[in-house]
């Protein structure tokens, strides 16, 4: 499984600039293998993003801006969701990956499993 984050490597939002780096410098730190799929250099990436981002996850208006996040096609979600997933050391299940043993969210799992 490969997770994809669709960025803008020349985008004039330095608000979407520093979440395309927080989401990556995370998964970098991390381990977790990734893809950077660029939008501004490859329109099929563009348009790949565009229409595999669900309705229920657009904007009222316009496009989906990254970042965006997929586990191959399977969409992940968005930096808000990401964000999200990390404050509740989710961020394994949020990929749709499996936490390694020693991690928070293995030990928070296993914590679960035993109540």
């Amino acid at each position: 499984m490969v997770i994809k984050v669709f960025i803008a490597s020349s985008s004039g939002s330095t608000a979407i600039k520093k979440q395309q780096q927080d989401i990556m410098g995370f998964l970098t730190v991390n381990k977790i293998d990734f893809k950077e799929c660029d939008i501004v250099t490859s329109e099929d990436n563009r348009k790949w993003m565009r229409e595999n981002v669900p309705e229920d996850f657009r904007p009222m208006t316009g496009v989906p801006l990254p970042p965006q996040i997929f586990n191959e096609e399977h969409y992940c979600g968005n930096y808000e969701a990401f964000f999200d997933a990390r404050e509740e050391h989710a961020v394994y299940a949020f990929l749709g990956l499996t936490a390694p043993p020693g991690s928070k969210e293995a030990e928070a799992l296993a914590g679960l499993e035993q109540q």
